[in-house]
């Protein structure tokens, strides 16, 4: 019997979802279920977030000194299905015969000048549904806000996407699990059902996860039509309480780490190929500069920040807090990119209790090489 269909059938013992407190799970990786009536005001929506983490009910937590597994890729597949779709279906191949429970996609899953048609969104829809795992999706700026590059309505492929990709509270991948979405608890960003939220486990010693939405080069905010700014401004202040939530949810829970996963490179670039360390853009102010930085400065566990754009595969912690000081618990790992069709192996190092062993570093990173891709052995640049 296979650890899933053993936990299926413990499902099945206990009764279901009711018996459970409204965890949706299986070995590894759970999901709180969002509340039937959400709050009338964004002060009562935060409360409700962390309250839809509260009452879960704890199955088990995860033992002293383990670890949790995943992999992230994105900024994939450029081109056509013909030549770009073998590579990709490739290192899919590859994730899947890892065996772990998630993979996360940061976005752009198409080139900016590709087709945005439904089309292409239903071809990109049946490649995450490759995955054996779960696989949970964050959009990038190729996938509708530079549609307008081909004439498109930047903001009706915006609510074309959402109804692809996220119509129900569950992510994609052939094993989906249940998540949280920021629409669902907090009615002041009702458009907001690609945010997201999940855990690996009930209760202390878990690790959290939460995607947030935001599009290279300058979130939106500096473009060209008022209504697409103004897409950007609620989008970047949806972000904010998302992310906020999102501290306030692990710091409840217990949590391990937290990992948050969006697809824009938030810093300042000093040329076109490496940001400047810790200089956070304009269109990024709220959610990064005024937000997930101070939490993460003051958080009591280790912070992880996965995002794309630049396809330049790195891992460091280039962060500074308001005292101009490395926050030492925020680390970053942006991942490859086209024409580099390579993957990410994380892992969350749980730690031990104090005085069993040697403490670990928070996090692990391990390439995934694809050997259909070109370049393969390029990683970029890596700090520790």
């Amino acid at each position: 019997m296979s650890r899933r269909q053993a936990a299926l059938a413990v499902l099945a013992a206990l009764g279901g979802l009711a018996a459970l407190g409204g965890w949706l799970a299986w070995p590894g990786l759970q999901t709180p279920r969002a509340p039937q009536h959400g709050p009338t005001s964004p002060k009562a929506a935060a409360t409700a977030t962390a309250t839809a983490t509260a009452t879960a009910t704890a199955i088990a937590t995860p033992p002293a000194g383990g670890g949790f597994e995943f992999v992230a890729l994105g900024d994939m597949p450029y081109g056509t299905d013909a030549t770009a779709g073998a590579a990709y279906r490739h290192l899919i191949r590859q994730v899947n015969a890892l065996n772990l429970p998630l993979t996360l996609h940061v976005g752009d899953f198409k080139s900016g000048l590709a087709d945005c048609s439904n089309a292409q969104y239903r071809l990109q829809r049946q490649n995450f549904q490759l995955f054996a795992s779960a696989l949970v999706y964050t959009p990038g700026d190729n996938d509708w806000f530079d549609c307008q590059r081909r004439g498109d309505d930047p903001l009706e492929r915006l609510q074309a996407l959402r109804q692809h990709f996220f119509a129900a509270p569950q992510s994609l991948g052939q094993q989906p699990i249940a998540v949280l979405r920021q629409a669902d608890v907090m009615p002041a960003f009702a458009r907001q059902v690609e945010n997201l939220r999940w855990s690996s486990a009930p209760g202390p010693g878990s690790v959290m996860f939460a995607t947030f939405h935001t599009v290279g080069p300058n979130n939106g905010l500096d473009a060209a039509s008022a209504p697409q700014r103004a897409e950007a401004a609620g989008r970047e202040a949806a972000n904010a309480a998302w992310i906020s939530a999102a501290f306030a949810a692990a710091r409840q829970q217990g949590a391990a780490a937290l990992v948050l996963v969006t697809q824009a490179e938030t810093l300042v670039a000093d040329d076109d190929n490496w940001p400047s360390r810790g200089e956070v853009r304009q269109g990024f102010a709220l959610s990064m500069g005024q937000t997930l930085l101070p939490l993460a400065d003051a958080a009591p566990f280790p912070v992880l920040l996965i995002h794309g754009d630049a396809h330049r595969y790195t891992v460091d912690r280039p962060f500074l807090n308001r005292q101009g000081r490395t926050i030492a618990n925020l680390w970053r790992l942006q991942v490859f990119g086209e024409p580099r069709v390579h993957a990410v192996r994380v892992r969350v190092n749980l730690q031990p209790p104090a005085g069993s062993a040697p403490a670990q570093p928070p996090f692990g990173f391990t390439p995934i090489w694809n050997p259909l891709s070109p370049d393969p052995r390029i990683a970029g640049r890596i700090q520790p």
